[in-house]
């Protein structure tokens, strides 16, 4: 009973922090507060009263329609608050087995920096999924908090200089290449975003790890546009967003980055 209430509660509030994103994100790229202001509907710019505004739970009430134009409320809404719930609650009864830091104050900063990534990495997959765009605000949050949790490991001795000096290796190379192919594609092929997002990802990572995140990007990144272009959801040379497969493949290398280097070693 105490697991079922702790997840619940956790889910909850998991829940709101992610219906607060979908505010992010949306003011942010139509360039809104997300400070003032109640929540409008996307078509009829109607306002959202409390009780159609309760994360997961109005979405099924509504069936998926705004109570006044009708028109359909993107899915993406619950999918977010769900994910952000569930990410708070694996957060807390499956993250003992990854915040392992023992010493002062990071058995406290640990999980919290990581609970603080995972809510803005979703934040950065939503808003390159639903509007092409990854909002500044984002990738300079994840990249300030990033710095100063790495800065702070190196000075109490947790992380090595030589481990920081091969991360920020990481940062330069990533920033270039994906630079690079910006400017080479002129913007159509790689976004500005995706440059941005490179650095704090580069650091989150590390190196060799951010290896796994470029490949392991380009990789489903070529699977789902093909597989779009066959099942005639898109033409060949129509964008793809890039930051979702940057993130999943991020979650793939802080999870399995060393096996997958080690595997790869052992083939060469």
């Amino acid at each position: 009973m105490t697991f079922l209430l702790v997840s619940g509660l956790l889910f909850l509030i998991g829940a709101i922090f992610g219906s607060f994103l979908n505010v992010i994100i949306y003011r942010t790229v139509n360039d809104e507060s997300w400070v003032w202001g109640r929540s409008k509907c996307e078509n009829c710019l109607k306002q959202i009263a409390w009780y159609d505004n309760i994360p997961v739970i109005s979405f099924l009430i509504l069936r998926a329609r705004c109570r006044w134009c009708r028109k359909p409320i993107s899915f993406t809404h619950p999918v977010l608050e769900f994910l952000t719930g569930a990410l708070f609650v694996w957060w807390y009864w499956a993250g003992s087995f990854f915040f392992q830091l023992t010493q002062r104050p990071f058995q406290t900063l640990q999980p919290l920096f990581w609970l603080t990534v995972g809510v803005i990495l979703l934040a950065i997959f939503f808003a390159d999924l639903l509007y092409y765009q990854i909002p500044d605000i984002l990738s300079g949050s994840l990249l300030i908090i990033t710095i100063a949790y790495r800065v702070a490991l190196t000075l109490f001795g947790v992380m090595q200089l030589r481990d920081l000096g091969f991360a920020v290796m990481a940062v330069v190379l990533g920033v270039l290449f994906f630079g690079s192919l910006f400017l080479i594609t002129k913007g159509k092929g790689m976004g500005l975003g995706d440059v941005k997002i490179a650095a704090p990802l580069a650091l989150l990572v590390g190196w060799p790890g951010f290896l796994v995140t470029v490949f392991g990007a380009f990789v489903m990144g070529a699977v789902v546009a093909l597989s779009l272009v066959v099942a005639k959801r898109r033409k060949f040379g129509q964008v793809v967003p890039f930051g979702p497969f940057l993130i999943v493949g991020t979650f793939v290398a802080l999870l399995w980055g060393d096996q997958l280097v080690a595997w790869y070693l052992t083939l060469i």
